[in-house]
């Protein structure tokens, strides 16, 4: 339940235009917010990462759960994504700095994706609501 509470936290994050048409006031939540914006998209991104390690380790509960097993790949793939979108400043800062190269390919994969954060924020939620839903359904 925490990973889809957390995946509907950063989908918001994401997609602030939707938020904002929902909520006028949300605006001044947002603002306080985006200077940590960065440390957040880092950490989602991290554990974002580890979700997908997680879920290719436990590669044998596709047999047994397949809904569950699908449904949490694809939050942890959604959260590394959008974690590494809203924390690509900082991942630029600390981990590309040294290495052209990769800065330049970190560069052209947020051009890819940039357009497509509004979509993947909308896809977030629902993953996030659906994981939600599975944790308390029995095994």
């Amino acid at each position: 339940m925490i990973w889809g509470i957390s995946l509907i936290l950063l989908s918001i994050l994401a997609v602030p235009s939707l938020l904002l048409s929902k909520k006028p006031n949300a605006k001044e939540l947002l603002e306080k917010i985006e200077p940590y914006q960065g440390w957040i998209g880092l950490v989602f991104c991290i554990v974002g990462v580890w979700g997908v390690i997680s879920s290719i380790l436990g590669l044998s509960w596709l047999s047994a759960f397949p809904i569950r097993w699908t449904t949490y790949l694809s939050g942890s793939l959604i959260e590394a994504i959008l974690g590494f979108m809203l924390g690509f400043g900082l991942i630029n800062k600390f981990f590309l700095s040294k290495n052209e190269a990769a800065k330049e390919k970190a560069n052209e994969l947020r051009a890819k994706l940039a357009p497509k954060q509004g979509k993947l924020g909308i896809i977030g939620l629902i993953v996030g609501a659906a994981m939600i839903v599975l944790s308390f359904l029995p095994y």
